[in-house]
């Protein structure tokens, strides 16, 4: 999600006190310490690339910018391919694929998404809710 090497590891420097500070709020009754490790992750991912400094860096890059968040999208696959998560994915029906896919592994909000695919919001929470709900059976957790 975080494109730019000094930027990931200063997200990763934070996710990693974020994680010393607030592990007495993690509740084994609600999940796995991974997945909420994963969430603190992803989290502080999405806040470090709406942050403002981000933004404003977005506003005045050049073309080889561009080039390299056309080229995300294969680079996002080969990661997803390699931790089999793709096999898992495969069994959804196309638009909830679809909307995890945005969601998780490219990085969008349920607005953005809505916005940018011009799909109605309600559509986007159902269709994310009906894949958890058959991620979860397929995975065997309850």
């Amino acid at each position: 999600m975080v494109r730019k090497e000094d930027i990931a590891d200063e997200v990763l420097q934070d996710v990693f006190l974020k994680i010393w500070d607030k592990f007495d709020s993690y509740d084994n009754t609600k999940g796995k310490l991974f997945t909420w490790i994963l969430n603190v992750a992803r989290n502080q991912a999405i806040d470090k690339t709406r942050s403002r400094e981000i933004s404003k860096e977005k506003k005045t890059t050049g073309i080889d910018n561009v080039v390299n968040r056309i080229d995300r999208s294969d680079y996002l696959e080969q990661g997803i391919d390699d931790i089999g998560v793709k096999d898992i994915l495969k069994d959804l029906p196309e638009e909830q694929r679809f909307v995890v896919e945005y969601l998780y592994f490219k990085g969008y909000t349920q607005s953005e998404l809505a916005d940018e695919h011009n799909i109605p919001l309600g559509t986007i929470k159902t269709r994310l809710r009906l894949a958890m709900k058959q991620l979860r059976t397929t995975l065997g957790v309850t």
